[in-house]
């Protein structure tokens, strides 16, 4: 109880100590202020932006391979010895083939869904209104449980309608709002190109108000639909084949069945080398891991810097606390107080110093963040990790900020103490 009472006694001393000694307060808490606004703004802002990246990739799907031409990253033993991307151990690689998905689709016994897709850059129209450089996706029937897309409006293909090759299209959120503003799309056409195919679906918004990630741009046909428009396995179209696992089949499994009937299918010999990639979104989520431990660890260095010059200040205030109360501790020793509750009542003064100037960095930071977020093509935002790290940062500061002068209170001999003028 007494040690709770001479917390509580300190804190308040504390708070009016800040309030009694305007200048000095300013100029010592403004370092520790600076330093948890500098070191939190950065992480705050490398959270933002990795959290907008992850998202992105998220939506090529997790539990996804992609076969491909090209590899989407490299071991470090594939890498020339001069740092060069190899390309040209790949260039004479064959692009994935329709009857390739079609031979998988039979043979496989982990896959879940097989799809066959590829994508162009083209300019799509509606009346006088036109659109350039929109994507065209163009893939077999079972995309949409392959990879989860919304609908915001009317439907997806039926399978008849992918048998077919019926000229039906789904269309982005952007691509509605900009070719059929004010109208409902569904059951009007779109001309890609100089073909009309007629709009089936609205696809969900997925991008933000200043940026169209995602969908918001892409138009989406059938793969039958598709061959008509466009040779879909030619180099221009980057086509490939997408797998996911059946119900209780790792993705590790799934790589390992993949790459093998890929080589039959190639009919490769034991020991040449694969002449196709299986990418998966995991490569991006190992390199992004590295780029950010390395963002975070700059971060670090630019806010200890000033999270030092904090430190210093506040040891400063408590080393001048220490010599206005001289007095005061001798009296306090004199009359019992032990030498570690003196210890208790300075290192809770530097604690409480160093969480003021914390929460108003931290406030700081939070106001920034929203003045970003208007500005930014994504959200910025203080996660509830960011606070805690910026408080527990401001405890530790406290500590080893005021370690020193409490001690050194503590270690005053009463008699001398009571006698200092």
């Amino acid at each position: 109880m007494v040690v709770l009472r001479l917390i509580y006694d300190s804190i308040l001393f504390a708070l009016s100590s800040l309030i009694n000694n305007k200048l000095r307060t300013f100029l010592s808490l403004l370092g520790i202020t600076i330093g948890i606004f500098c070191i939190i703004s950065v992480m705050a802002t490398i959270d933002s932006i990795e959290r907008s990246i992850r998202e992105s990739f998220a939506t090529l799907g997790g539990d996804i391979l992609y076969i491909q031409k090209w590899p989407w990253g490299l071991a470090e033993e594939e890498i020339a010895e001069d740092g060069e991307y190899p390309w040209w151990k790949y260039m004479n690689r064959p692009l994935p083939k329709m009857w390739e998905a079609e031979k998988l689709k039979e043979v496989s016994t982990t896959a879940g869904y097989i799809v066959f897709g590829a994508s162009t850059r083209q300019s799509v129209s509606y009346e006088d209104k036109s659109l350039n450089n929109s994507t065209v996706g163009i893939y077999s029937h079972e995309y949409d449980k392959a990879r989860y897309i919304e609908i915001e409006k009317g439907r997806y293909f039926s399978q008849i309608e992918s048998s077919i090759g019926s000229n039906v299209a789904i269309i982005g959120h952007n691509i509605a709002e900009k070719l059929y503003p004010n109208s409902d799309p569904i059951g009007k056409y779109i001309k890609i190109g100089n073909r009309k195919a007629n709009i089936v679906g609205v696809l969900k918004k997925t991008g933000t108000e200043t940026s169209d990630d995602g969908t918001d741009e892409t138009v989406i046909i059938p793969l039958n639909y598709g061959k008509n428009l466009y040779n879909i396995e030619s180099p221009n179209l980057n086509p490939y084949i997408m797998v996911t696992p059946k119900e209780g089949i790792s993705i590790d499994m799934l790589k390992e069945e993949i790459t093998i009937l890929m080589r039959n299918i190639r009919k490769l010999r034991p020991m040449e080398e694969n002449d196709f990639a299986i990418n998966q979104p995991s490569m991006f989520t190992k390199i992004l891991d590295r780029v950010f431990r390395m963002f975070d660890l700059g971060g670090i260095i630019i806010g200890g810097f000033a999270i030092l010059v904090g430190g210093f200040g506040i040891a400063n205030i408590m080393f001048v606390s220490v010599k206005e109360r001289t007095k005061q501790i001798g009296i306090q020793k004199a009359i019992g107080a032990k030498s570690y509750l003196i210890m208790i009542q300075f290192l809770t003064e530097a604690i409480v110093l160093c969480l003021v100037g914390g929460i108003i960095g931290l406030v700081l930071v939070s106001l920034l963040m929203l003045l970003a977020s208007s500005v930014m093509p994504f959200e910025m935002t203080l996660s509830i990790k960011n606070i805690i790290t910026g408080t527990m940062i401001s405890i530790i500061i406290g500590i080893i900020s005021g370690y020193a002068p409490a001690r050194q209170a503590s270690k005053l001999d009463p008699v001398i103490a009571m006698n200092h003028v």
